[in-house]
């Protein structure tokens, strides 16, 4: 899913965190809904103006964050053992 056209990150808005179309509901409060348990369709009930499209570019969102950033500290765990071992 390319969720570039929903996730939206505007210095102004939300101090900066990634919201959904501009809206002031952030990526983590949609997450933090479902963490606590909420499903779509509460989550949809309460809250009209989101989309089923805007759940799955959450979801998107945040597992391609939290890979980029696993493969970045992967990376400098690596290098700095590979560093350490050199000396």
């Amino acid at each position: 899913m390319n969720y570039k056209d929903i996730i939206t990150i505007k210095p102004g808005k939300r101090g900066g965190q990634p919201t959904i179309r501009g809206m002031r509901i952030t990526v983590y409060d949609v997450l933090r809904m479902l963490a606590s348990g909420m499903s779509e369709k509460k989550i949809l009930s309460d809250f009209p103006e989101l989309t089923k499209e805007d759940i799955k570019a959450v979801l998107s969102y945040a597992s391609e964050r939290e890979h980029s950033l696993t493969t970045a500290n992967h990376e400098v765990t690596l290098r700095s053992k590979h560093l350490t071992q050199a000396r």
